[in-house]
């Protein structure tokens, strides 16, 4: 798939209006069939083809790493199997997350892999079509832009619970556009959304071409993979902010 290969759009058939309305009651929404069958099927072959992925992780201090393929084999399997043992004791405590990523906005701001697809799609996330979803549906009339982050969540990935107000407050709702098929609520990988109590609201099971939009003032988590799971959950995921357009972080 070359990056002239694919007309990027939303399916012109989308209610927003009912959409929003949901929104404006419930601060969560999935949208589905969010693009036309050809399209996602296209992002979804982007996605599991050869794609530079990242492994992300948080360092002892809270902090993200993430490792290109070169890295990682250059640091040696027994130093990154320690580096993620060392994350998961973390999880116990309810710190960080570890899964493969790839930094849409930096990888676009940076020129990585020229000519991949993937960076079409960064185009087209903080592009009109996109951004004006983003409005129309949160009701946020200032958005700006959109960050974005590739993710695959493989056996054994997961990312505890949080919320995503951002360093400056600067986001005003998420976003998941999910690529996983047949997806099966054992495999984990669940989006769960939680109480103050830390008790299960309401939770998601990864789908394909489903966009899910929530209010950044939600505790939420996504559960680990299991062992046995069938697949890869992928996604593209990301925030609808309000800072200026022109400022990069």
């Amino acid at each position: 798939m070359t990056s002239d290969a694919l007309t990027l759009r939303l399916n012109p058939a989308l209610d927003l209006g009912r959409y929003a309305e949901i929104y404006a009651r419930r601060g969560i929404v999935q949208i589905p069939d969010i693009f036309e069958p050809a399209v996602a099927e296209a992002l979804e072959r982007m996605l599991a083809g050869p794609l530079p992925w990242r492994l992300l992780m948080t360092d002892p201090d809270d902090k993200p790493i993430h490792f290109s393929q070169a890295e990682a084999q250059a640091l040696g399997r027994e130093k990154l199997d320690a580096l993620a043992k060392d994350a998961l004791l973390r999880a116990r405590q309810n710190r960080g997350y570890l899964y493969y990523t790839y930094p849409m906005i930096e990888g676009y701001l940076r020129g990585w892999d020229p000519g991949h697809p993937i960076h079409q799609v960064t185009e087209f996330i903080n592009g009109p079509e996109f951004l004006d979803l983003g409005r129309r549906v949160t009701g946020v009339v200032g958005v700006t832009k959109a960050d974005a982050h590739a993710t695959a969540y493989h056996p054994g990935h997961y990312l505890t619970r949080h919320l995503d107000y951002g360093d400056d407050h600067e986001r005003r709702a998420a976003y998941v556009l999910g690529f996983s098929r047949n997806w099966q609520p054992d495999w984990g990988g669940l989006l769960l959304f939680l109480s103050e109590k830390q008790d299960v609201t309401e939770g998601y099971l990864p789908r394909f071409n489903v966009l899910t939009i929530f209010d950044i003032k939600y505790l939420h988590t996504v559960t680990q993979v299991s062992s046995f799971a069938g697949g890869v959950r992928r996604s593209i995921t990301g925030w609808f902010r309000d800072d200026p357009a022109g400022r990069v972080s």
